[in-house]
C-alpha cells in the first residue's frame, strides 16, 4: 500500500434506471421491473438496460437479450429507457456528491469516485461523511445508493458492491488484503468471464488465491495484465481520482450476455446505443463532431475506430450512419462480438454555437 494518506469513496446508485422509474410510478414498486428494449411477447430484439432486484432474482441481467429476459420473467413490468429523465436525476445526484469531495470523478450516469482525504482525519469521520451523503441523496432524491470507503479506488469500488442495496462498507488500509482475499476473483476490476475461466483452470478461485499465485507466471500467461491483477489482488492501486471539468465525451456500451456472430443483433444494439447517446447529447444541448466505435471480440481483443465529420451535429441520423459505416469494416465471420460501444466527442455547446453564428 502507498504510504500517502488517502480516503476514497465509490458511490454507486442502486439499480438506477429502475429505481427512478419506481420513484416516478409508485404502483410498480414491489414488482420485477426491467428497462430496455420492447420484449414484444418474447419475440423482441435488443437487450436489457437494467433490472431491479426482484427481476434479478429471476436471473435477469443487464446486457441480456430481451427475449431471454421475457422467458425468465414474463410477469415483469417492461419499460423503455427514459434517458432525459435519468440524466436529469443523475446531474442532481452528482451535484450533491460533488460538494463533499476534494476531487470528484464521475463514472457513467450512476457512479462516481470521491477523494475526501483532506475532508476527514480518520475512517470514523469518513464513515460519518459517507452516511451524510447517503442521507442527503435519500432526502432530496428519494433514492438509495451504496458507498464503499477505502484507501484507494480499487478497494472503494469493490466495497460499494459488498452490501447492496443501500450499503455502506468501510475498509481500512490494513484490512484491505484480508477484505479482498475470500471474494470471488471475478469481483476484481477488469476480470471478465473468460479471464475468470482461465484463472479457475489454474486453481485460482478467490482474490486471495490470485494474491498468492506466482506473479511471474501470471505475467507470462496474461502479459502486463497478469502483473496488474496480482497487484490488485494485494489491494494495491495508486491511480488518482481524476478531477474532470466539463463533458469531454458522451458514450454508451453494452456487453452481450452471450458472444454473438449475428450481424442483425449487433446492428440493433448499435442503433439503440446511438439513440441513447443522441438523447444524452440533445438533453445537454451539445453538438458533436467526432464519432467513435468500440468493438470487443470474444477473445477480448478490442478495437476503436473514429471518424471526424466535416460539420457539427446532434442528429441521430448522422450518428447512426457514421457508426454503421465504422462497424461495416469490423464484423468478421470467424470472430464473435462480445461488446459494442458508441462515443461522441469534440463537443460544443449548441447554445454557444448559436451565439457565435
Amino acid at each position: 500500500m502507498s504510504g500517502k494518506w488517502r480516503v476514497v469513496f465509490h458511490l454507486d446508485m442502486d439499480h438506477f434506471y429502475t429505481a427512478v422509474e419506481e420513484r416516478e410510478r409508485p404502483e410498480i414498486r414491489g414488482k420485477p421491473v426491467i428497462v430496455g428494449a420492447d420484449p414484444k411477447g418474447g419475440r423482441g430484439r435488443g437487450v436489457v438496460s437494467t433490472s431491479n432486484y426482484d427481476a434479478r432474482k429471476a436471473g435477469v441481467r443487464s446486457g441480456m437479450p430481451i427475449s431471454r429476459a421475457w422467458r425468465l420473467c414474463p410477469e415483469a413490468v417492461y419499460l423503455p429507457p427514459n434517458f432525459p429523465l435519468y440524466i436529469k436525476v443523475s446531474n442532481e445526484i452528482m451535484d450533491i456528491a460533488r460538494q463533499y469531495a476534494e476531487k470528484f470523478e464521475q463514472w457513467g450516469i450512476d457512479e462516481a469516485f470521491l477523494d475526501v482525504s483532506s475532508r476527514v482525519r480518520d475512517f470514523v469521520e469518513a464513515e460519518a461523511l459517507a452516511r451524510s451523503i447517503k442521507q442527503e441523496i435519500k432526502l432530496k432524491e428519494n433514492l438509495t445508493c451504496s458507498i464503499g470507503v477505502g484507501p484507494n479506488k480499487l478497494i472503494a469500488k469493490v466495497a460499494s458492491d459488498f452490501q447492496k442495496p443501500d450499503g455502506l462498507t468501510v475498509v481500512r488500509d490494513e484490512e484491505a488484503e484480508a477484505f479482498l482475499a475470500p471474494l470471488p476473483v471475478r469481483k476484481l476490476l477488469w476480470v471478465g468471464r473468460k479471464t475468470e475461466a482461465k484463472l479457475k483452470a489454474l486453481g485460482v478461485n478467490t482474490i486471495g488465491d490470485l494474491a498468492r499465485y506466482d506473479a511471474t507466471a501470471l505475467t507470462s500467461m496474461f502479459g502486463v495484465m497478469g502483473w496488474q491483477m496480482h497487484l490488485m489482488a494485494l489491494g494495491i492501486d495508486n491511480s488518482e481520482v481524476e478531477q474532470r471539468e466539463g463533458v469531454k465525451s458522451v458514450s454508451r456500451e453494452t456487453t452481450f450476455e452471450e458472444d454473438t456472430a449475428d450481424p442483425a443483433l449487433v446492428l440493433q444494439a448499435l442503433d439503440a446505443l446511438c439513440a441513447d447517446v443522441q438523447k444524452d447529447v440533445e438533453d445537454q444541448r451539445l453538438l458533436f463532431k467526432t464519432v467513435t466505435l468500440k468493438i470487443r471480440y470474444e477473445n477480448f481483443e478490442t478495437h476503436t475506430r473514429s471518424h471526424t465529420l466535416p460539420f457539427l451535429t446532434s442528429r441521430l441520423y448522422d450518428l447512426q450512419k457514421t457508426e454503421r459505416e465504422l462497424l461495416s469494416g469490423c464484423l468478421r465471420k470467424d470472430r464473435k462480438v462480445r461488446l459494442i460501444g458508441v462515443r461522441v466527442s469534440s463537443l460544443v455547446s449548441s447554445e454557444k454555437q448559436k451565439t457565435l453564428l
